[in-house]
């Protein structure tokens, strides 16, 4: 056999053997070629502020690069790996390490390469749809068209050109390095088995628990008022994150070995062929592969929370713009109102318009604070707050010495809160406040951005000193008009200070929350394809291990079925145990600052969690079909 067959025959071997690595190089290859082309996108380039989105596509393709080269590096020390007896009998048989490491870095040429253009292929396929995706998201009117950038295909040649040196010199390492002796001992290392727990295993993985169930409790108080200084919640959230990730270690190299094995004592040792295929190798495999799992787990949630944190900001937008402008379109000045309003009168487009005048006065709220942090140097004694008359509401009426506030930011509710009732003082005079207005009746930029508006009677409001507020708003009548007049009001030069347009607000957000939500999500589903494929190969390895085990007890009556049973619940936490705790993690620090980032939490988090924990399986399913291959030629 010439040394050119025998480079092809071990090529389409590891193709057929390793088709998931293959895969997963193209894909790495599609998605950030696919990704980078939005960056010379001339559609996206036309829209306005798309140079702060080029920009931002332009930052986070290192990050997808730092992903992609992670995995691929690490993938192809699994794959070289795999093939210590191959390149042990290679040497063996007289060819030298040279040599041997020209046939590695032809068949990977081969093999890379191929990958690498038919990537290009898939990602100039799906560029269409992705633009598409991104357009949709950022609300963006432009068509999407299917072009093939060369600028995007030089920087993704450039990029996976030194990935491959990298892998190269990665290979011609492990080579040197290695002898005879130790390239076939490679495959025959196994994990450390323990019989029994010891003492000091029984507490890493106490105290694993406990560091998690801490860094959570300490999570959901970060802003209920415990932590009243910067400092204090700066070192609250560095203890949080430390607490976790080294709990998280701790779990995976202790805590599940001495669960697993209170269950099998539970057992008295009896255990049933479906336990001895899933629980004893868990016990032993996931505390060798303690930090990989710390790892995929911790980077898991910080995808899983960070996906949840854009959706919410996303999925918020519409009710976030009727909280902060109680309008359609609102004016400070007279001039600039009334000059839109004979703009729509000529357009015939019919409107409600309202006239509020307030006083923006220093209240003291003392008796009505709930919580505050100290370094922000609030004076709960003169607090800026804006007064208005109930007159300018027709659905509320206030008694005398009687407030009531107005809907205020949902940030401030959750950050520096007022109780439902209490005692004010304004100029002296005291007020009982006796609850909420759900209603936003200004918006934000007159309520010193997102402090409730107070409503008093009119009678006292008249004697009330303050610095006079002027707000005009207009509501468009039928709503099919509001983009006309939207767009009219976008042609016209004010001269007053910048009136606001809530249609115009929640587009621009759009378009910014979107692009967000995009770029998150696309290096969230790539390393979602980047974890799942490192724990497929993980699990590759432990059936290729257990070949002579399956054998065994297919020789003593066990069925196939009765193996694949073991296989299936093993799987189940080989990437369940992962995936759970990952999404715990997500949970509460989603949970503990949510509402920073929009209105709801629930609907766009849960959403996330689905959609990541379908796609997670996927690679499951994958090692399980994998591992009835491996079942099948057993016997």
């Amino acid at each position: 056999m010439g040394i050119k067959h025998f480079i092809w025959k071990n090529v389409t071997k590891n193709v057929k053997n390793y088709y998931l690595y293959v895969f997963a190089l193209m894909m790495s290859v599609a998605l950030y070629f696919s990704f980078v082309t939005l960056q010379y996108d001339p559609a996206l380039n036309d829209v306005e502020g798309s140079i702060k989105g080029s920009a931002a596509i332009k930052a986070s393709s290192v990050l997808l690069i730092a992903i992609i080269v992670t995995f691929l590096l690490y993938a192809n020390l699994i794959f070289i790996k795999r093939r210590g007896n191959e390149i042990g009998l290679l040497h063996l048989i007289g060819l030298t390490k040279n040599k041997i490491f020209r046939i590695l870095t032809a068949e990977n040429m081969i093999l890379y390469f191929g990958s690498f253009f038919a990537g290009v292929f898939i990602g100039f396929s799906i560029s269409k749809f992705i633009a598409m995706i991104l357009f949709k998201i950022m609300g963006i009117d432009a068509v999407a068209k299917l072009q093939f950038s060369s600028q995007a295909f030089t920087q993704t040649a450039i990029v996976f050109f030194f990935t491959y040196l990298f892998i190269m010199i990665m290979n011609f390492v492990f080579v040197k390095r290695q002898t005879i002796l130790s390239l076939f001992q490679i495959k025959s290392n196994v994990e450390e088995r323990v019989k029994k727990p010891s003492f000091f295993q029984w507490m890493i993985g106490v105290l694993g628990l406990t560091l998690i169930i801490v860094g959570y409790y300490v999570s959901s108080k970060l802003f209920d008022g415990d932590f009243t200084t910067i400092n204090e919640l700066y070192m609250a959230m560095l203890f949080i994150l430390g607490s976790v990730i080294i709990g998280t270690y701790l779990f995976y190299k202790g805590s599940i070995t001495i669960i697993f094995n209170l269950i099998r004592k539970k057992k008295n040792g009896y255990l049933s062929i479906k336990e001895v295929l899933s629980i004893s190798p868990i016990m032993f495999r996931m505390k060798s592969n303690a930090f990989l799992l710390t790892v995929i787990t911790t980077v898991s949630a910080l995808a899983i929370g960070l996906m949840s944190l854009s959706y919410i900001s996303y999925y918020s937008i519409g009710i976030s713009a009727e909280e902060n402008l109680s309008d359609d379109f609102g004016f400070v000045t007279s001039e600039d109102f009334e000059t839109f309003q004979k703009v729509l009168d000529d357009q015939k487009i019919p409107y409600n318009e309202k006239k509020i005048e307030g006083k923006k006065v220093e209240m003291n709220i003392e008796q009505i604070s709930e919580s505050t942090l100290k370094e922000l140097n609030i004076d709960l004694e003169n607090y800026p707050i804006v007064v208005i008359s109930d007159e300018s509401l027709s659905d509320l009426d206030v008694s005398d010495n009687e407030m009531v506030f107005s809907n205020y930011s949902s940030i401030l509710r959750n950050v520096f809160s007022f109780k439902s009732s209490g005692v004010v003082e304004i100029n002296g005079s005291t007020y009982e406040l006796i609850g909420n207005y759900e209603d936003s009746i200004l918006p934000y930029y007159l309520r010193s951005g997102g402090n409730p508006t107070a409503i008093v009677d009119d009678g006292k409001w008249q004697q009330i000193d303050g610095t006079t507020v002027l707000y005009y708003g207009i509501n468009i009548k039928n709503k099919r008009d509001l983009k006309k007049a939207n767009d009219l009001f976008q042609n016209i030069n004010f001269e007053g200070e910048k009136p606001h347009s809530r249609l115009q607000y929640i587009i621009e957000q759009k378009q910014m929350s979107g692009l967000m939500m995009f770029i998150v999500g696309f290096l969230g589903l790539t390393f979602l394809i980047v974890s799942g494929s490192i724990l497929y190969f993980k699990q590759m390895d432990e059936s290729e291990d257990g070949k002579e085990d399956y054998t065994i007890l297919r020789k003593l009556g066990f069925t196939k079925q009765d193996l694949l049973s073991g296989i299936r619940i093993k799987q189940l936490f080989n990437f369940g145990i992962p995936l759970i705790v990952g999404l715990l993690h997500s949970y509460f620090a989603v949970k503990s600052g949510w509402f920073l980032f929009g209105t709801e939490m629930w609907t766009p988090m849960i959403a996330v969690m689905i959609f990541y924990t379908a796609l997670y399986s996927i690679f499951g399913i994958l090692s399980v079909s994998h591992y009835k291959q491996v079942i099948k030629r057993a016997l």
